[in-house]
């Protein structure tokens, strides 16, 4: 696939840049007051898969504060519910399920995913890659243990105790439901970059839970699969979890070509800790947007300064932008970060 040239897919391979590239996890949504007025009446699930509101609201952000890239708007959970999952997305919980995934039964049961029902995903890339032009877009999914969890669970709950539990007493079956879950995850990846998107960034919310030796047993072999079944497609791939800093050398062995460091790391140390060989992204604390200016611009030289030492440096956030943000500081971090020569 031909891809533009640009200063993010340029950062994502590890190449010199003239501007340092910055999008931000979350940028379309409910920060933006366009996004608010557009989804107005409108469930989430439904905004993710009406083509022409999913472009839109892909390229709000990138309209609006000149970020260097879009990012598909969709949810972690829209796989699931394209396979015929009974999933919502309730307003202040999240994805609730409408029965659990909790036995060898259940996970036999799960259906395949269909690439016809992917249609709405792959027309709502193609529409907002046509609107974007040259900026390029990025495709996303939620890694296999962060849907997993969701399914065992059946609701968000941090401490994860259904899931951990299934692990213990059925480590076969939990394997099992991993597999399924990297197999739909794949091939949801694979519709985005077929419809035009040129970077896959793989999203592990609650990853974060496990100690390395969890991880590497547990988790990695199924998040490889997925990196394992898209590296034909020659895109950037992306690998990011919240709370890992202990765990970044094995999210980096799953196979991603760029490793995302959330805010518990600088990423002068992310960088040691990843031999100085693998693009970052990341990494400002979004809790900083609603303080003041100068604490801000500060933290930002920051995060740029320490970036500067990795092969490529995409600045992001360490996690997504709140939904209190206020949208001009955004414009003005993307206009300071522009502002900031590379040190290549």
């Amino acid at each position: 696939m031909s891809q533009p040239t640009s200063s993010l897919l340029t950062a994502y391979r590890g190449q010199p840049v003239t501007r340092r590239p910055v999008w931000f996890m979350r940028q379309a949504g409910r920060s933006l007051p366009e996004y608010r007025a557009l989804r107005e009446g409108t469930s989430m699930l439904q905004a993710c898969l009406t083509p022409e509101l999913a472009a839109e609201i892909t390229v709000q952000p990138v309209r609006r504060h000149d970020v260097d890239a879009g990012i598909f708007f969709s949810d972690i959970v829209v796989p699931l519910r394209l396979a015929g999952i009974g999933v919502e997305i309730v307003p202040g919980v999240g994805p609730v399920l409408e029965s659990p995934i909790r036995s060898a039964a259940d996970v036999a049961a799960l259906p395949e995913l269909d690439p016809d029902a992917l249609a709405p995903v792959r027309d709502g890339v193609a529409l907002a890659v046509a609107e974007l032009g040259t900026t390029p877009l990025i495709g996303f999914a939620g890694a296999p243990f962060t849907l997993a969890s969701y399914l065992i669970e059946g609701r968000p709950n941090r401490d994860l105790p259904a899931t951990t539990a299934l692990l213990a007493e059925d480590p076969e079956t939990f394997h099992r439901l991993l597999g399924w879950v990297a197999g739909i995850t794949a091939t949801f990846l694979r519709a985005q970059v077929e419809a035009g998107a040129v970077a896959l960034q793989l999203f592990d919310s609650w990853v974060g839970r496990l100690s390395p030796a969890e991880y590497r047993s547990n988790v990695q072999p199924h998040s490889a699969a997925v990196f394992a079944a898209i590296a034909d497609l020659g895109v950037p791939r992306v690998h990011f979890g919240t709370a890992t800093a202990n765990l970044l050398p094995d999210l980096l062995a799953a196979g991603a070509d760029v490793i995302g460091v959330a805010s518990d790391l600088g990423l002068d140390q992310a960088n040691q800790l990843l031999g100085g060989a693998v693009p970052l992204q990341g990494n400002l604390d979004p809790a900083l947007l609603s303080g003041d200016w100068a604490t801000l611009e500060a933290a930002t030289r920051d995060v740029v300064a320490r970036g500067a030492a990795a092969p490529g440096h995409v600045f992001n956030l360490g996690h997504g932008v709140h939904p209190d943000t206020d949208p001009d500081v955004l414009t003005r971090l993307v206009e300071l970060v522009h502002s900031i020569p590379p040190e290549n």
